[in-house]
């Protein structure tokens, strides 16, 4: 399945030699893209529109910033602070546009910190697979809040393999609330963390 996908979108996300061996940091972890699988079960039930402007972070070569373009056309932004990531995202952008040449417009990369990532006004949606540390992820959720204090939206965020200290911070620390919980058949029941969950802000 995996390289059914990369040869549909023309692009190399998977895991290298290279990005194994890739420095630890104490607040950023290694790069680990999400399975498609995973992707594919999510997207089953939670839907995006092509309004939606979603912000990826931690990006790593954009496997999701390209899967949400291919089959919702939203604009998505990956923010990855790796360089090598980085180029190699911007490379499989190159790839990818042979395909669909109409979505360079809609697919944008940056490269730095995650928690300097400047929120835009129209980013709604919010992705994470365990990228970093609680404190990195605090900072990130504040800078979330207060751009919907200044450019008032609907906003929901998207964990997958959420950490313990993410559902802590989000559900006694903000006004975020778990609006859906989307498990994954064959894995959950081993792992409880085999799953996404989807916060929101009800009005």
């Amino acid at each position: 399945m995996e390289e059914d996908y990369e040869q549909l979108m023309n692009i190399r996300t998977g895991i290298h030699l290279e990005d194994i061996k890739q420095k630890m940091n104490v607040h950023y972890n290694p790069y680990e893209p999400t399975p498609y699988a995973a992707l594919d079960i999510l997207f089953q039930q939670y839907k995006l529109n092509s309004t939606d402007q979603i912000v990826d972070f931690g990006c790593g070569k954009g496997r999701l910033v390209f899967y949400i373009h291919y089959f919702f056309q939203a604009a998505v932004t990956g923010v990855e602070m790796s360089e090598d990531l980085y180029n190699e995202a911007v490379e499989n952008k190159e790839y990818y546009l042979e395909q669909v040449p109409d979505g360079g417009e809609q697919i944008q990369f940056c490269c730095c910190l995650a928690e300097e990532y400047e929120i835009h006004p129209l980013d709604n949606r919010f992705y994470f697979f365990n990228p970093f540390s609680i404190q990195v992820f605090y900072k990130i959720i504040r800078n979330i809040l207060l751009s919907m204090e200044q450019s008032d939206r609907d906003v929901e965020l998207v964990l997958y393999y959420p950490s313990e200290e993410y559902i802590m911070f989000l559900e006694n620390q903000t006004i975020f609330e778990l609006k859906e919980e989307i498990q994954l058949p064959g894995l959950y029941e081993n792992n409880p963390s085999e799953k996404f969950l989807i916060y929101w802000i009800p009005y």
